[in-house]
C-alpha cells in the first residue's frame, strides 16, 4: 500500500520512519524545521498509524517494507536517506537489508541486537505501561483522533513477548550503506549493542548521547540534530561528488 506522507523543501531526500503510535508529522515536527531548508524531508505514517489506514496487521514489519518501497517509487524517489527510531528502524534495517539500492544512508535508533537475559521482565514492564495506556479514557481518545484505523490492533500485536524483531535487529553486516547508529546513555541494553554494531560493519559511525534514553532523538533533540546533520552533510556531499 502507498502510505499517507507529507513533503517538505527539495534536496537529497530523507525518509524519516517514526515510533509506534506517533505518525510521521508529529514525531519529527521539530527536526523536520531544521532540514527542509536543505532536503526534501518525507515524513511518511506507518501502516496503521496517522492516516495510513489499514485493517489487516499480519506480518507486520515485513508489509510495512514493502509499503515503503511503493511509497518511494510512487513519489519517484530513487534514493534517500533514511532516517528512524524504535518501531521505524525495525522497518528501516528489513528495508535496508533487501533493497540497499533505495539508501543514500541510513540512521538508526532504539534498536537492541540481542535478546536481554531479562527480557521477560523488561517485556512485562513494557505490558504493564501499555496497559495503563488503554485504561486511561485520555490516552485512548488521543490515540482515536491521531489515527484512522483501530491502533488497538498494534498495541495487542505488541504484547507478544516473541514480537520484537531480532531476525532484523541482530546482524548488520549485510547492510551496504554508511550507517549512523545513535542511542541514549540511559538505555543499556541499546548502549551494548554499539560495540555489537562495531564488530560487523566497517561504514558504521556510533554516538552515545547523555541524559537520553530510548527515544534520543526527542528526548536531546539538539544534540540528536546536530550529529545526525553532520552525518548527512558527509554522505550527501560523497553522493554529490561522484
Amino acid at each position: 500500500m502507498i502510505l499517507h506522507t507529507e513533503s517538505y523543501g527539495e534536496g537529497d531526500p530523507i525518509v524519516f520512519l517514526h515510533t509506534g503510535l506517533q505518525t510521521g508529522e508529529l514525531d519529527f515536527s521539530t527536526i523536520k524545521e531544521r532540514f527542509q531548508d536543505q532536503y526534501k524531508v518525507v515524513l511518511p505514517d506507518l501502516r496503521g498509524h496517522g492516516k495510513s489506514h489499514a485493517e489487516n496487521l499480519e506480518n507486520y514489519l515485513e508489509t510495512c517494507i514493502e509499503d515503503l518501497y511503493e511509497t518511494l517509487e510512487s513519489l519517484n524517489i530513487d534514493e534517500a536517506h533514511i532516517v528512524s527510531c524504535s518501531l521505524g528502524s525495525f522497518v528501516a534495517l528489513g528495508f535496508a537489508k533487501k533493497y540497499p539500492d533505495k539508501i543514500i544512508s541510513l540512521t538508526v535508533s532504539g534498536v537492541m541486537a540481542e535478546e536481554p537475559t531479562n527480557w521477560p521482565e523488561l517485556h512485562r514492564e513494557t505490558v504493564r505501561q501499555q496497559t495503563a495506556l488503554l485504561q486511561d479514557p485520555e490516552s485512548v481518545a488521543y490515540h482515536d483522533q491521531l489515527h484512522s484505523s483501530d491502533w488497538k490492533q498494534f498495541m495487542y500485536m505488541c504484547q507478544d513477548q516473541d514480537w520484537y524483531p531480532f531476525q532484523f535487529t541482530a546482524d548488520i553486516s549485510d547492510i551496504k550503506p554508511p550507517m549512523l547508529f545513535i542511542v541514549g546513555e540511559q538505555n543499556k541494553e541499546e548502549v551494548k549493542t554499539v560495540s555489537t554494531y562495531q564488530s560487523m560493519k566497517d561504514n558504521l559511525h556510533v554516538c552515545v548521547l547523555p541524559f537520553a534514553g530510548h527515544l534520543v532523538h526527542s528526548e536531546q533533540t539538539d544534540l540528536y540534530t546536530t550529529i545526525l546533520n553532520n552525518f548527512l552533510n558527509q554522505y550527501s556531499l560523497v553522493k554529490n561528488n561522484e
